[in-house]
């Protein structure tokens, strides 16, 4: 089996970290290509940097062959929707996808995400999967994206108080980390914490595994049709 996991941001650090993480969550015999587009945003803070991202994320589906299935690897599940039209194989966000597991988990969870500037994205995510009930709080650790990929920055620190405030004042019972750059956080976390901590690139790639097993593929009918060929993106 062969998953595309895709960084729509352009930070090749970023890519490296989420391959490693999908590497560690993957079964044997799955193989994972982690790719980033090679341009566009270093990171993915809001909505202007998520639609700055999109076309980058399509280019790359319409142009790799051979993978099983697409993990979109940014927390926003940036351009999932869109993505879903360009092919039948199945294509998993991050966001959607550690937001089902931690309802499967808990009665309810809360979120802990970067930038407050990211907080209204996911909540409209959350209310568009139909999950909005079930997360208590989305939160900010104001931690940048970036600020993950630097050693010896605080960001790790700062996310963990503020899964101890979800714990305390949401009475949250697990947490999603929301950003994909916190993938190698989860373990460290769910530990300290004594709670069920939950990473969307390994939630992703076991997701995937799953359907590919299953011979499930993306409907062509209603909203994920494919998009006719004069609309497709120019090859790069």
């Amino acid at each position: 089996m062969r998953l595309l996991v895709i960084n729509p941001n352009s930070t090749v650090s970023m890519t490296e970290k989420i391959g490693a993480a999908a590497r560690a969550a993957a079964g044997p015999g799955t193989e994972i290509v982690a790719v980033n587009p090679p341009c566009g945003p270093v990171s993915i803070e809001g909505y202007y940097d998520e639609a700055m991202s999109v076309p980058g994320v399509l280019q790359v589906i319409q142009n790799t062959d051979g993978a099983d299935a697409i993990i979109i690897a940014c927390f926003d599940d940036t351009g999932l929707d869109a993505a879903r039209c360009l092919t039948d194989r199945p294509v998993i966000g991050i966001g959607e996808a550690a937001y089902h597991f931690a309802s499967m988990l808990a009665n309810k969870f809360s979120v802990v995400t970067t930038l407050a500037r990211s907080v209204p994205a996911l909540e409209h995510n959350l209310s568009r999967y139909g999950l909005a009930a079930r997360c208590a709080r989305v939160r900010s650790s104001d931690v940048a994206v970036l600020d993950l990929e630097r050693a010896g920055s605080a960001a790790c620190d700062r996310i963990s108080k503020e899964i101890a405030r979800a714990k305390d004042e949401d009475r949250a019972e697990a947490i999603v980390l929301g950003c994909a750059g916190m993938a190698d956080l989860a373990g460290r976390l769910s530990d300290e914490h004594g709670m069920p901590v939950l990473d969307g690139v390994s939630c992703a790639v076991r997701l995937a595994e799953a359907m590919v097993a299953l011979n499930l593929r993306t409907s062509r009918l209603g909203g994920y049709a494919p998009p006719p060929a004069r609309k497709r993106l120019a090859s790069a």
